[in-house]
């Protein structure tokens, strides 16, 4: 609870919350907010300018630039979080798993972290997406199995640290099971490390599904997605370069509103971090104080 009221009470993590939540909803409705089908053809109504029909205009082919927006929420976002909780999922299964029976079980799991780690993540994507073919589906699968590795690894770290805590010791003597440990004292332990980590990691699969889509790798024609209406965009840049406005702005946004709450759920959870911050805010206030009483 003390996490949640220090969350509640930083400003900038309730304004990218409330940012987050907005954009989710959006997506959600956007049959019902859209005002037009974003798939429906006009080329007699190409590049029409902003008007009360087209908010945002209309592309290349007359569509509805807006909808698409409205529509792309669900193939750039929450394909993104689909892409992370099975991420995390796998990451925190096998991070516990080797960090609460080490010995062979954690070098075998280790081992094969260490060959997925070898490889730089964007040119595993690339190389997976390019052995399976353009795909949405292949574009979560290259994802996951870029990350996962390095989840699993971050994860055993905050195992191990648990491992020595006097509770989980009392609870072995006490005779609990593995599987009592693990989901009553174990999981809820790294649950904050786990929220830290795909915070921060959600807007960098959004940049990720973004750009697979903006090399035509990722999302195809004619489904809506922030990274092809950018695709699609720069064919036009010299003429009609305000069509990248309006995609580039929203990865923009969603991708910031993630990190800066990943930052600041990470200051929540560190009570260290959480005064330290405090105290700069304290001494932000003194200073401008001080100087207004001064003159």
């Amino acid at each position: 609870m003390k996490v949640i009221q220090r969350l509640l009470d930083d400003k900038l993590a309730v304004f990218c919350l409330l940012v987050i939540s907005i954009v989710m909803i959006a997506g959600v409705l956007s049959p019902v907010l859209a005002p037009h089908n974003p798939l429906e053809l006009n080329v007699f109504n190409k590049y029409a300018g902003i008007s009360k029909d087209y908010p945002l205009g209309t592309d290349q082919l007359g569509r509805c630039i807006l909808s698409r927006l409205l529509y792309g929420i669900r193939t750039t976002i929450f394909l993104a979080l689909l892409t992370m909780f099975v991420t995390i999922l796998i990451g925190t299964i096998l991070g516990i798993i080797a960090g609460f029976f080490r010995g062979k079980v954690d070098e075998i799991i280790m081992r094969m972290c260490d060959v997925m780690l070898s490889f730089p993540a964007e040119v595993m994507i690339l190389a997976i997406v390019g052995i399976l073919g353009p795909n949405l589906m292949n574009v979560v699968i290259a994802n996951i199995v870029a990350k996962w590795a390095w989840y699993t690894r971050m994860i055993r770290s905050v195992v191990i640290q648990y491992m020595d805590k006097n509770y989980i010791q009392f609870a072995k003597v006490s005779g609990c099971s593995t599987s009592h440990i693990m989901r009553r004292h174990i999981l809820p332990g790294v649950s904050g490390e786990v929220a830290i980590l795909a915070t921060l990691d959600t807007g960098w699969v959004i940049l990720n599904i973004s750009a697979l889509s903006f090399l035509g790798l990722g999302v195809q024609a004619p489904t809506p997605e922030w990274g092809m209406m950018l695709n699609e965009a720069k064919n036009v840049m010299v003429t009609h370069p305000t069509h990248m406005l309006a995609p580039g702005i929203a990865i923009l946004i969603v991708v910031g509103a993630f990190n800066f709450l990943g930052d600041s759920i990470h200051s929540a959870i560190n009570p260290k971090l959480y005064q330290k911050k405090n105290n700069r805010s304290r001494m932000n206030v003194f200073t401008r104080n001080k100087k207004f009483i001064s003159k």
